[in-house]
Formats: C-alpha cells, sequence, structure tokens
C-alpha cells in the first residue's frame, strides 16, 4: 500500500483545484493510502520563528509530508505564478526543527497538477512550483503534465464534481505515471 498525500494549493472552499484534488483521490490505483495534507494554519515563514520555536502547525505540516510516499500539488495559477500561502508552505517544509535533521523535501516524489478558468490552465504556475521543489531536491515527475485549462466547463454545475471524460482520461494516466515514479523511489 502506497500512502499517497495531496496538496491543493488554493485555500478557496470552492477551489475548482479542490475539485480536480478530490477527483484525482476519486480514480487514485486501489493500492493507494490517500490523504490530503492542509497548510492552511500554517504562519508566514519567519526565520526567527523556525526551530524550537515553530508553531505545532509548522511540525504537523512537515510530518505529513515525511510519512507519506509520494505528494500530488494540485494548484491554481495566481497572476502567472505561484499561490503565495503555497509558496509559504514549501519554504516552511524547506526547513528543519532541528539543525541536524534534513527537509522531508529531498529525494521525495511528487507530481505538480492544477486546472485554471483560462486557456492556458496553470502551465506558468506549475513551472514555479516545480523549480521551488527542484531546488530543495525533491523528485518532481517531468511528465505527463497534468493542466486542465477551462476548468470551470468540465465541473458539473448539479454536483460540483468533475465528470469531463477526455479530463478523466488524462487523470487517469497521469496517476498511472506517478505510482511508477514513485515505484523508483
Amino acid at each position: 500500500m502506497k500512502k499517497i498525500g495531496f496538496i491543493c494549493g488554493s485555500l478557496r472552499t470552492g477551489s475548482y483545484n479542490k475539485v480536480l484534488l478530490n477527483e484525482m483521490i476519486r480514480l487514485a490505483p486501489k493500492d493507494w493510502d490517500t490523504s490530503v495534507i492542509s497548510f492552511k494554519d500554517l504562519p508566514l515563514y519567519n526565520y526567527d520563528e523556525e526551530g524550537e520555536s515553530e508553531a505545532d502547525s509548522v511540525t504537523l505540516f512537515r510530518e505529513s509530508i515525511h510519512n507519506v510516499d509520494g505528494i500530488i500539488i494540485v494548484s491554481p495559477e495566481y497572476n502567472s505564478g505561484i499561490p503565495g500561502p503555497l509558496k509559504n508552505a514549501i519554504d516552511w517544509a524547506s526547513r528543519t526543527k532541528h539543525k541536524d535533521d534534513k527537509s522531508p523535501l529531498i529525494n521525495k516524489p511528487f507530481a505538480v497538477a492544477g486546472g485554471s478558468p483560462g486557456n492556458i490552465g496553470t502551465a506558468l504556475g506549475q513551472m514555479q512550483i516545480r523549480q521551488s521543489l527542484l531546488a530543495m531536491n525533491a523528485q518532481v515527475m517531468a511528465g505527463p503534465k497534468l493542466i486542465v485549462g477551462r476548468v470551470h466547463e468540465k465541473i458539473n454545475e448539479d454536483t460540483h464534481n468533475l465528470d469531463d471524460e477526455r479530463t478523466q482520461k488524462h487523470i487517469n494516466s497521469f496517476l498511472s505515471s506517478f505510482n511508477n515514479w514513485v515505484e523508483k523511489f
């Protein structure tokens, strides 16, 4: 059984990316034990607050990353880039409570996905997320990419579920590839 964590890059209750994340969990391989890792309670990163004085939410967030075999980040794109709260979370995860520890991001398998109402989806934001993770020596899956443009048109207005068959096929391919990626590590 693989433990796979999902992180949604949006804090918005009605986020399209939460719908996309939930669809990915629904379609996940049967041998996955999935969980959602939240960063909503993290304080703004501040060097003065790390180490022994860090907030419990930071410790819990880092431990949640450490305790899974791989992570899929499903994120929107804000102003052609990474959402600020998600970048803050990555910055906290890149640090350690004790100076002799190593970041839970190091060598952790990651994949990045996302959807947006725009035609090019979250291509630019995903590049920045990958760049931050690669700088921390995370193992980021290069492809296939899952970039869902015009995501709002693929969500059923009545059920609030993603029910677009073409997108579901792309999700299945993405999840299968990530399953193989996690096995390499």
